[in-house]
């Protein structure tokens, strides 16, 4: 991998104007936002030719932080406001900044049409099992008996497989891995960027203080140790018996799909064709 200097990740953070930041002792969003800014110097992206766009939540608060053109929009609603953007702007990368919240119950509809669609989007979403900035209600991927401040006597929803969510409904690009293995989650976050289509990393993260505490998960460093036992490669987890998978999770890159058409390469296409001279047209 390309030795990236600390000069050249520093002009992409606005550090003189937003920093110290707000997350959390112990959160993995720090992480996170290391492994975009280091993928994006790596692949020498320009800033004025980005789009940050997140929605609400924790995870949301990145953009913030970044040197690009960023939108802070609704919750739920940042893939939607990213498609208008890619949509007029096809020519930009445009990265999605979301939660496992945000992404897949106030804005699930969003998520799978997007994947559908398979519009040129960046989404890298921030799985901490649960709603960290808004009160610590439970999520769609809060594993099943745990406590949130909405289920005080243990979660009895089925959660999602966010990463199957996002293959069934047709993203081309499907990648997880976990905070702990950050050099990992900066390749996924770069292989991303260089996909033509919709592209999902999820990076399961750590929330110590909201999630953490509800279940006595431990502080800090014991979650990240967690998450380097139990966050495995597809291969070993293969491997395993059926009662040693139960609390595992899979990481890797799950789709790479290179056949299907981008959406506004599609759009566009239409367009031209609509535009053709009558006489040309009926040839």
């Amino acid at each position: 991998m390309k030795k990236i200097s600390q000069k050249s990740i520093h002009k992409y953070l606005r550090h003189d104007k937003k920093f110290p930041h707000v997350w959390c002792p112990g959160c993995s969003n720090g992480i996170v936002l290391g492994a975009v800014i280091r993928a994006i110097a790596e692949l020498g992206l320009k800033k004025d030719n980005i789009a940050m766009v997140s929605g609400i939540g924790c995870s949301s608060r990145m953009p913030v932080y970044a040197d690009f053109n960023t939108l802070h929009s609704l919750h739920g609603r940042a893939i939607a406001y990213a498609t208008g953007v890619k949509m007029y702007k096809p020519e930009m990368d445009v990265v999605v900044i979301t939660g496992d919240g945000d992404a897949t119950a106030i804005g699930g509809n969003h998520f799978i049409h997007a994947a559908r669609r398979n519009i040129d989007l960046t989404v890298i979403l921030i799985n901490n099992n649960i709603y960290g900035m808004t009160g610590g209600q439970y999520s769609p991927t809060t594993p099943y008996g745990d406590k949130a401040t909405t289920t005080p006597y243990g979660n009895i929803d089925p959660t999602f497989d966010i990463c199957q969510l996002a293959i069934g409904a047709g993203a081309t690009f499907v990648a997880r891995t976990s905070a702990y293995h950050a050099i990992e989650a900066q390749s996924f976050i770069k292989q991303a960027f260089e996909h033509k289509g919709f592209s999902l990393v999820e990076v399961i993260s750590a929330c110590p203080v909201i999630y953490g505490r509800l279940n006595k998960k431990g502080d800090a460093p014991t979650m990240m140790k967690q998450m380097k036992e139990n966050v495995i490669p597809v291969k070993q987890y293969e491997k395993l018996s059926a009662e040693a998978k139960a609390d595992k999770i899979t990481k890797g890159i799950l789709m790479h799909d290179t056949d299907k058409k981008e959406y506004t390469e599609a759009y566009s296409e239409l367009i031209n064709s609509l535009n053709k001279p009558e006489e040309e047209s009926n040839e």
